[in-house]
C-alpha cells in the first residue's frame, strides 16, 4: 500500500515487448514530477489493441521484471493479470485507489491520449486521477482537450471539472515499437539497444517473434 503523500505514476501497455521506448520518457515524466514510484502495469487481455498478443502473458511479464530490476523507482504489476477480462484502464486505477494513499498519475503516449474517448467510462476515468500525455510532436491538442471537459490551468497544464490535472509533457522522441522489434527479430537483425540486454537474450533464447508480426 502506498504511504499518504505518495506521487505515484502509472503506465499501462502489453509490452509486447518492453523497450527502451518505454522506459526512458517515463524516467523523464518521474523526473519532473517528483513521481516516488511508477507502477508498470501490464495488460493481460488489451481490449484496444485488435488482438491478442504475440508474446504469452507469463514471457510478457518476466521481461517487464528484467527490464525495470535495476530502477528501484519502476514496479512491474500484476494488477491485470491477476483480474479476468478485458484490461480496463479504469477499473484498475479504482483498484489503485481503493488500495493507495498518494496522488495518482495516469501516464500515457499521446497517441493513446487521442484515443482515450473510446476508452470504457473514459470521462468518469479522467475525473479519478491526474494524467500525464508524454508528448513527442508539436501536433494540435487543443480541440481534444476543450472536448473533455479541461480549461488551460498554465503552460502546458489544464484543470478538469473534478479538479484532476492534465499536463502535457514533452519528451525524448525515441522512435522505437513493440512491432519494429517484432519484425527485426523475425527478419533475424539486431534488437541490441532497443531493449534491454536482459530482455534481448530473453528473447533469443526463448525464440519469440519468430513468426508473425
Amino acid at each position: 500500500m502506498a504511504r499518504s503523500g505518495l506521487k505515484l505514476g502509472v503506465f499501462g501497455g502489453t509490452f509486447d515487448p518492453v523497450h527502451l521506448g518505454h522506459l526512458r520518457p517515463v524516467e523523464e515524466v518521474a523526473e519532473v514530477f517528483g513521481l516516488e514510484r511508477v507502477l508498470y502495469v501490464l495488460a493481460a487481455h488489451p481490449p484496444h489493441k485488435g488482438g491478442e498478443a504475440h508474446a504469452s502473458a507469463e514471457d510478457r511479464w518476466r521481461m517487464l521484471r528484467m527490464a525495470l530490476e535495476d530502477n528501484p523507482r519502476f514496479e512491474p504489476s500484476d494488477i491485470e493479470l491477476r483480474r479476468q477480462g478485458p484490461s480496463w484502464t479504469v477499473d484498475t486505477i479504482e483498484y489503485l485507489l481503493d488500495t493507495s494513499q498518494g496522488e495518482l498519475y495516469f501516464i500515457l503516449g499521446e497517441d493513446a491520449f487521442r484515443e482515450i474517448e473510446t476508452w470504457k467510462d473514459y470521462r468518469r476515468l479522467l475525473g479519478l486521477c491526474h494524467f500525464v500525455v508524454m508528448r513527442r510532436t508539436e501536433e494540435d491538442l487543443d480541440l481534444l482537450i476543450t472536448t473533455l471537459g479541461y480549461r488551460r490551468a498554465s503552460p502546458g497544464a489544464y484543470v478538469g471539472s473534478k479538479g484532476k490535472l492534465l499536463f502535457l509533457q514533452p519528451v525524448t522522441p525515441l522512435g522505437i515499437s513493440a512491432t519494429l522489434v517484432r519484425e527485426l527479430v523475425r527478419e533475424g537483425r539486431s534488437i541490441r539497444y532497443l531493449v534491454p540486454d536482459k530482455v534481448r537474450d530473453y528473447i533469443l533464447e526463448r525464440g519469440l517473434y519468430r513468426s508473425g508480426a
